[in-house]
């Protein structure tokens, strides 16, 4: 399942986002905001997602705010999730077949909703290389976050 999210920043790339997936066909379930308020806060829809996401290894996220880094922060805080900010479609490939990325984070004052596009079908059409050196990077981090998160 892909779940999306964004705050007030992202707000108006989601709602174009989740129409161009509809277009396509491509099932994702909105998790906020419903209505756009100038003053919420990222982190009460980055968390919601991410929890969504590290439920299963299937799942993927898209969390969109103004630069991407609050989100992206956020994200990365739950344990499970690898979450990358992409302004370019080299990225968003890089984040899947190098980093095992599950959450897409988009920087909405960075990407128009068309370069938005393009870098969610390369995300979503990439895979993980399962190359051992990979591997054994992404079992570094998750080592440390295992011996680290309470």
């Amino acid at each position: 399942m892909i779940f999306i999210a964004s705050d007030h920043g992202g707000w108006k790339l989601k709602a174009e986002i989740i129409e161009w997936l509809k277009q396509k066909k491509i099932k994702a379930k909105d998790l906020g905001p419903m209505v756009l308020k100038q003053d919420d806060d990222y982190p009460d829809f980055a968390f919601p997602l991410v929890k969504q996401v590290a439920r299963a290894k299937k799942n993927i996220g898209i969390l969109i705010c103004r630069s991407g880094i609050g989100m992206s922060i956020a994200a990365n805080k739950v344990k499970g999730i690898k979450a990358g900010i992409c302004h370019s479609v080299g990225q968003a490939i890089s984040a899947r077949v190098h980093n095992y990325c599950n959450v897409l984070v988009l920087p909405a004052d960075f990407v128009n909703e068309e370069k938005a596009f393009k870098i969610i079908s390369a995300f979503l059409q990439a895979e993980f290389s399962g190359e051992e050196r990979h591997i054994r990077r992404i079992g570094k981090i998750e080592e440390y976050e295992n011996k680290n998160q309470k």
